[in-house]
Formats: C-alpha cells, sequence, structure tokens
C-alpha cells in the first residue's frame, strides 16, 4: 500500500491509498497543536509578591515598555507561523510557559500577528516564586473549552530540612500543571500543560522532583481515563528532562514508535527527534528536547473518523537563530536586556481527520 499526502484547498489534505490498479481518495482536515517556552515574557511592573524585581525599568535587565513590547512581538511572529509549511492555519491551540501573568497573554494575544486567530486564554496564577506560570491560548473558532484546572504540584526535596518544624522535606514552589478539556472543531479533548522543576542543584539530584511530576501527571491521566478510557490527552511543557530521563521512560513510560503504544500507554514523538541528535535548546554545546508532546494511545490508532496524530516536529527558522559569537546556532534568546525570542525552540504536532 502506498501513501501520499498533500495539501488542497488550503485547509484539507488529500490522501490517495491504492490498491493495485484502483485508487480511493479520502480529505483529512488538520489542526497545528503547539507548545512554546516563552523564555520571561514579564511586564514591567513590580508585582510585590514574586521575585520580578529583575524585569522592571531600574532592575538588572533594564525593562522597558520598549523592550517589553518587542518581545511580545517577537513572540506573535513566532507562533503566527508554526506549522503553517504544512498547515497554512495559525495554531488552533499553543501551551505556553515562563509567562508572568494573564495580562501579559492579553497583550500577546493583541499583536497584529495574533489577532486574526481570535485566541483566548486559558491561565491561573502558579506558586512559583519567580512568579512564572503556564498558560494556554486556543482559536476560539475552533476550540471551545469546557473545564480547566490548575492541579498543584506538590512535590517536596527531601534533601532539606524544613527551618521551622525540624522536619525532612522541603515543598518545592513550582508551577502547577494546568488541565484543559473542550472541543476541537466539535471533539472532546484535553490538554495538559507542563513546566517541570529546573536542574538546579544538578541533574541527579533534582531528577526526583522531575519524577514526582511526572507522578501528578500520570495521576491527571489515569483520572481522566477513569471517566473515558478512551481519553484522547496530550500532555506538553518543558519537562525540564529529555525523552530518555527517568521521568518520561519510567514514570510516564512513554514508548518511542506508535506499533508499541498499547491502550492505556502513551506515545512521545519526540524521543527519535532526540536520538536523531535534534534539540529544542543546547547548553554547553550539548543539544537536548526539554521540550515534548506526549499523546495518549487513542491518537496513534489507525482509523481517522476522528483526531489523529499524524507527525511531530521542532519549529526554528533562521531570524530563531543566533548567528554570530560563541552561542552561534542557538535560540536567539533575551541578552543583556535585549529582547530576544526564546532560550527554547517550540515544538507542534499536527492532527488530521477524515472529512465526511
Amino acid at each position: 500500500m502506498a501513501t501520499k499526502l498533500s495539501i488542497r484547498n488550503l485547509f484539507f489534505f488529500v490522501l490517495f491509498i491504492s490498491f493495485g490498479v484502483q485508487a480511493q481518495e479520502k480529505k483529512y482536515e488538520i489542526q497545528t497543536i503547539a507548545f512554546y517556552n516563552c523564555e520571561n515574557l514579564f511586564d514591567t511592573i513590580r508585582d510585590p509578591k514574586i521575585y520580578d524585581e529583575e524585569w522592571t525599568p531600574t532592575g538588572a535587565q533594564s525593562w522597558t515598555s520598549a523592550k517589553y513590547k518587542q518581545k511580545l512581538h517577537n513572540l506573535a511572529r513566532v507562533m503566527s507561523i508554526i506549522g503553517t509549511d504544512e498547515n497554512p492555519k495559525m495554531p488552533a491551540v499553543i501551551g505556553v510557559a515562563e509567562v508572568e501573568n494573564r495580562a501579559v497573554l492579553e497583550d500577546l494575544v493583541k499583536e497584529p500577528q495574533l489577532l486574526p486567530g481570535n485566541y483566548g486564554i486559558v491561565h491561573y496564577d502558579s506558586p512559583d516564586k519567580r512568579g512564572i506560570d503556564v498558560g494556554l491560548l486556543y482559536q476560539k473558532n475552533h476550540f471551545t473549552p469546557t473545564s480547566s484546572k490548575a492541579i498543584p504540584t506538590m512535590i517536596y526535596d527531601m534533601t532539606k530540612v524544613d527551618k521551622y518544624t525540624g522536619e525532612k522535606g522541603v515543598r518545592v514552589y513550582t508551577r502547577d500543571q494546568l488541565l484543559v478539556t473542550g472541543l476541537l472543531d466539535g471533539e472532546e479533548v484535553h490538554f495538559i500543560v507542563n513546566h517541570w522543576p529546573s536542574r538546579v542543584g544538578g541533574e541527579k539530584r533534582s531528577s526526583p522532583l522531575r519524577e514526582a511530576a511526572a507522578a501528578l501527571n500520570v495521576k491527571i491521566m489515569d483520572s481522566l481515563r477513569a471517566i473515558n478510557p478512551d481519553a484522547k490527552i496530550i500532555t506538553m511543557g518543558d519537562m525540564n528532562d529529555g525523552p530518555y530521563n527517568n521521568s518520561m521512560k519510567k514514570v510516564l513510560k512513554t514508548e518511542a514508535k506508535k506499533s508499541n503504544v498499547k491502550a492505556g500507554g502513551v506515545y512521545n514523538p519526540m524521543e527519535k527527534m532526540a536520538k536523531d541528535g535534534l534539540g529544542t535548546l543546547a547548553y554547553r554545546d550539548a543539544w537536548d528536547v526539554f521540550d515534548q508532546m506526549v499523546l495518549t494511545e487513542p491518537y496513534v490508532r489507525e482509523e481517522y473518523d476522528s483526531w489523529r496524530f499524524w507527525k511531530a516536529k521542532i519549529f526554528k527558522k533562521p531570524f530563531m537563530i543566533q548567528s554570530t559569537g560563541q552561542y552561534k546556532g542557538y535560540p536567539l534568546r533575551n541578552t543583556n536586556g535585549i529582547p530576544g525570542f526564546s532560550d527554547h525552540f517550540p515544538v507542534y504536532v499536527y492532527l488530521i481527520r477524515e472529512v465526511k
């Protein structure tokens, strides 16, 4: 059996399935689902409840209104064209991380590049001490949220002792995990947006924190499957781990091949990217895929009568890449108070389904 996939009328795919001398034509609609770590999307206003002094006009970044507006413009430029190489529409859904508050997202979706998308916002303030949160942007014409919840990531650093109680274990105030359920062009889907604990203190020492975050992810997915065993869930985010680390392989139990995903299992298309040497961020000239999108088993079934996974990619264009200096080839990030794009490249998946 041979297959060929191409764009038709800018909004549909045509799939030709050949059986000997006979051919059957099918049309498919497509949607792009993306995730982008926005790297310190802060406004210029001092918030006494969080540690945002650095991102104020008098702070270390000399973060002015002009710089803030340039940052918004840069991010909107990227988001508006994610996935448009093969789908002319802007992403239907974009998970985001490292955003200070709802106000910055409101400013972001008002940028001229994103205005045509008519994006709505799901956001909750998290207990992160720096005040950076996760959120979800969605095209109102394609996705209708029916419920959302910020689920606290209650994890503890057992190598530390609480100075007040003397008990072992100090809570790590990190980002909540955002669960959004809704209808994607009429079909129920679920999104979990993540930004797991960083590697401060070293990968090995901090690994249990991300494993605990992964365990919460599993708990959320299990709760959705208890209601509907065929729940279509995409968990996305900056995991601060690669696809091969314990949090992904041993806790989430991700599979690198669709054929290996059993009922109740999850598929991680980013694992092959990592094995091929690709990356969403670089550190000391070593690339890794911290930004990931993991899909539950119903997305990888063969029938295309409802939304199915087609392919996943890392999105990067020349203007998003450092072109000179020590960090040539790295993502073009904020540097010395000068707004860039992000220190991460965004990732995305295409979902397709047959048009009846």
